[in-house]
Protein backbone atom coordinates (compact mmCIF):
# COMPACT_ATOMS: atom_id res chain seq x y z
CA UNK A 1 0.00 0.00 0.00
CA UNK A 2 3.10 2.26 0.61
CA UNK A 3 4.23 1.74 -2.56
CA UNK A 4 1.23 2.73 -4.14
CA UNK A 5 0.82 5.85 -2.23
CA UNK A 6 4.28 6.83 -3.67
CA UNK A 7 3.49 5.56 -7.47
CA UNK A 8 0.48 8.17 -6.87
CA UNK A 9 2.20 10.99 -5.64
CA UNK A 10 4.74 11.03 -7.87
CA UNK A 11 2.11 10.95 -10.91
CA UNK A 12 0.31 13.64 -9.17
CA UNK A 13 3.76 15.76 -9.09
CA UNK A 14 4.44 14.96 -12.86
CA UNK A 15 0.80 15.77 -14.00
CA UNK A 16 1.13 18.96 -11.91
CA UNK A 17 4.49 20.30 -12.61
CA UNK A 18 3.66 19.73 -16.36
CA UNK A 19 0.47 21.58 -16.26
CA UNK A 20 2.67 24.58 -14.65
CA UNK A 21 5.06 24.67 -17.61
CA UNK A 22 2.07 24.16 -19.40
CA UNK A 23 0.83 27.20 -18.24
CA UNK A 24 3.94 29.11 -18.60
CA UNK A 25 4.61 29.18 -22.32
CA UNK A 26 0.96 29.83 -22.48
CA UNK A 27 1.50 33.46 -20.66
CA UNK A 28 4.60 34.22 -22.92
CA UNK A 29 3.74 37.26 -25.14
CA UNK A 30 3.12 34.99 -28.59
CA UNK A 31 3.73 36.37 -32.14
CA UNK A 32 2.63 34.48 -34.92
CA UNK A 33 4.85 33.65 -38.51
CA UNK A 34 3.61 32.51 -41.31
CA UNK A 35 6.12 30.16 -43.66
CA UNK A 36 4.63 29.54 -47.49
CA UNK A 37 7.27 27.88 -49.64
CA UNK A 38 9.76 30.36 -49.67
CA UNK A 39 7.78 33.79 -48.24
CA UNK A 40 7.45 34.83 -44.65
CA UNK A 41 4.25 36.89 -43.07
CA UNK A 42 5.87 38.80 -41.42
CA UNK A 43 9.23 39.32 -42.22
CA UNK A 44 9.97 41.75 -39.27
CA UNK A 45 8.43 41.12 -35.91
CA UNK A 46 9.20 43.14 -33.21
CA UNK A 47 9.69 42.19 -29.43
CA UNK A 48 9.69 43.14 -26.10
CA UNK A 49 13.46 43.19 -25.12
CA UNK A 50 14.63 41.44 -21.90
CA UNK A 51 11.29 39.21 -21.91
CA UNK A 52 10.96 35.49 -22.72
CA UNK A 53 8.40 35.38 -25.81
CA UNK A 54 6.96 32.48 -28.07
CA UNK A 55 6.78 31.82 -31.53
CA UNK A 56 4.10 30.42 -33.28
CA UNK A 57 5.20 28.73 -36.49
CA UNK A 58 2.82 28.05 -39.42
CA UNK A 59 4.06 26.05 -42.61
CA UNK A 60 0.84 27.30 -44.96
CA UNK A 61 2.30 26.21 -48.23
CA UNK A 62 3.09 22.72 -50.02
CA UNK A 63 6.61 22.04 -49.15
CA UNK A 64 8.36 21.46 -45.68
CA UNK A 65 9.45 24.95 -44.04
CA UNK A 66 12.49 25.32 -41.35
CA UNK A 67 12.39 27.92 -39.18
CA UNK A 68 15.96 29.01 -38.16
CA UNK A 69 18.45 31.23 -36.83
CA UNK A 70 21.91 30.70 -36.05
CA UNK A 71 22.37 33.46 -33.54
CA UNK A 72 19.33 32.53 -31.54
CA UNK A 73 20.54 28.50 -31.69
CA UNK A 74 16.80 27.82 -32.35
CA UNK A 75 15.70 25.48 -35.32
CA UNK A 76 12.08 23.91 -36.20
CA UNK A 77 11.13 21.45 -39.42
CA UNK A 78 7.64 21.85 -40.40
CA UNK A 79 5.74 19.44 -42.62
CA UNK A 80 3.77 21.19 -45.18
CA UNK A 81 0.55 22.24 -42.85
CA UNK A 82 2.22 21.72 -39.75
CA UNK A 83 2.14 24.48 -36.92
CA UNK A 84 4.43 24.20 -33.70
CA UNK A 85 6.32 26.90 -31.84
CA UNK A 86 9.64 28.06 -30.44
CA UNK A 87 10.26 29.76 -27.16
CA UNK A 88 12.82 32.28 -26.85
CA UNK A 89 15.09 33.39 -24.31
CA UNK A 90 15.14 37.48 -22.98
CA UNK A 91 16.83 39.00 -25.34
CA UNK A 92 19.26 42.46 -25.56
CA UNK A 93 17.80 44.82 -27.72
CA UNK A 94 18.72 44.54 -31.20
CA UNK A 95 18.22 42.58 -34.24
CA UNK A 96 18.20 39.02 -34.78
CA UNK A 97 18.22 37.01 -38.11
CA UNK A 98 16.13 34.00 -38.82
CA UNK A 99 15.16 32.37 -42.29
CA UNK A 100 13.53 29.97 -43.78
CA UNK A 101 16.54 26.78 -44.13
CA UNK A 102 14.91 24.95 -47.59
CA UNK A 103 14.48 28.59 -48.79
CA UNK A 104 17.62 30.21 -48.13
CA UNK A 105 16.05 33.40 -49.74
CA UNK A 106 13.29 34.10 -47.28
CA UNK A 107 15.08 35.66 -44.52
CA UNK A 108 13.64 37.56 -41.95
CA UNK A 109 14.66 39.71 -38.43
CA UNK A 110 13.54 39.90 -34.87
CA UNK A 111 13.55 43.34 -33.69
CA UNK A 112 13.72 43.40 -29.50
CA UNK A 113 12.98 46.57 -28.39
Amino acid sequence: MKLRSQVVAIALSAMFGAGAGIAQAADLPTFKLEMNDGKLNPVRIEVPAGQRIKIEVHNVGKGAAEFESVQLRKEKVLAPGADSFVVIAPLDPGEYKFFDDFHQTAQGVIVAK
